[in-house]
């Protein structure tokens, strides 16, 4: 009689794992913290977590007092809201909201276990431009991370990432819209050149469109991490060979961004929740916005100024960026820059 063994974990080979499977102690902090500490050493953000920036400038900004009432629009691991949390000290509240299905009920898990109750907290499974679905009367203060989070950056199954292979998805939410491949299927060269250079100012934004359709005449509609990245590496390799590495990581980086920000709707969802913060926010109410990519900021920037001219907001201030100490401990902070701003 056969018996069904149990299924061993996959262990590494070397000192160090190497796929995001592997990584198993990575993302048992609480049993594994001295591999913890040794990654987050090197610089690196271990597996499965996510080390929020800026966290010391924006808890400055904001001030939290004693029963205020606040949003977190894009929660993610919940390091912001976590830290927040301890301002408030189990007196207030603050609300929650995160369109990833997946990460949303672990980060509420690590809220519980850092011993914060509903009582402090409630948790939405919204996009942020959806703010004004939450039941709320108003807010002291609100903040916003457009980051990706490192947890679905480093997960495979994602889309997020050329460096390990995986289905080219990249939404936040994945049982919302289209995948990143059905997109790039349905484009023609000339909307995907568009989307590069509007999304990513791609430099290569004509080669890489080129090769994209080249690649799909021929059958092959870029399915996966890898096939995209290939592509975008033909279509570069008339470079000169000094520069050629460095420019396919690069092009690849921001192909990857753009398509990222097309498949979510990022920046019309970003317009849409800029338009609705001052609405939600009471007089004296704060505001700290995270941005990591150019098109952002302009559009945080254009915001702020507008509501400012139009005696809104009271004071605005930044961009600010990390310190040269974050970055050397966390690189993925190089490109953030906080803007501010206060309601009158």
């Amino acid at each position: 009689m056969e018996t069904n063994k149990p299924v061993r974990r996959k262990r590494y080979s070397g000192k160090y794992p190497k796929t995001f499977e592997e990584k198993y102690k990575e993302k048992q902090p609480d049993k594994y913290q001295d591999i913890i500490e040794h990654v987050m050493e090197k610089g690196n953000t271990p597996a499965g977590m996510h080390r929020s920036i800026m966290v010391d400038e924006i808890l400055a900004f904001l001030d939290i007092k004693p029963h205020q009432i606040g949003l977190d629009a894009t929660l993610g691991f919940g390091g912001h809201f976590k830290a927040m949390l301890e301002k408030l000290n189990h007196t207030g509240h603050i609300h929650g909201i995160d369109t990833d299905p997946i990460e949303l009920p672990k980060t509420y898990e690590r809220l519980k276990k850092s011993g914060f109750t509903d009582q402090d907290f409630t948790l939405h499974h919204l996009n942020f431009k959806d703010l004004d679905l939450v039941d709320s009367k108003g807010y002291d203060f609100i903040i916003a991370d457009l980051g990706v989070s490192s947890m679905q950056i480093d997960d495979p199954s994602r889309g997020f990432t050329f460096k390990f292979d995986g289905p080219l998805d990249l939404r936040m939410n994945p049982s919302v819209g289209v995948t990143a491949s059905v997109r790039l299927r349905n484009m023609s060269m000339e909307e995907i050149e568009g989307m590069l250079l509007e999304n990513a100012d791609e430099i290569y934004a004509k080669e890489i469109a080129q090769e994209i359709i080249n690649a799909r005449l021929k059958g092959d509609f870029l399915e996966t991490t890898k096939a995209l990245h290939k592509t975008i590496e033909k279509a570069l390799m008339r470079l000169p060979k000094s520069i050629q590495k460095d420019a396919i990581k690069k092009a690849s980086q921001r192909t990857f961004q753009a398509l990222r920000i097309d498949v979510n709707h990022e920046f019309e969802a970003l317009f849409e929740f800029l338009e609705k913060v001052p609405l939600y926010l009471k007089p004296s109410g704060k505001v700290a916005i995270l941005s990591f990519h150019s098109g952002e900021d302009r559009l945080i920037k254009k915001a702020f100024q507008h509501y400012y001219r139009e005696g809104i907001y009271k004071e605005i201030q930044g961009p600010d960026i990390p310190s040269l100490d974050e970055v050397h401990t966390n690189p993925r902070a190089r490109s953030a820059k906080l803007r501010c701003a206060v309601k009158k």
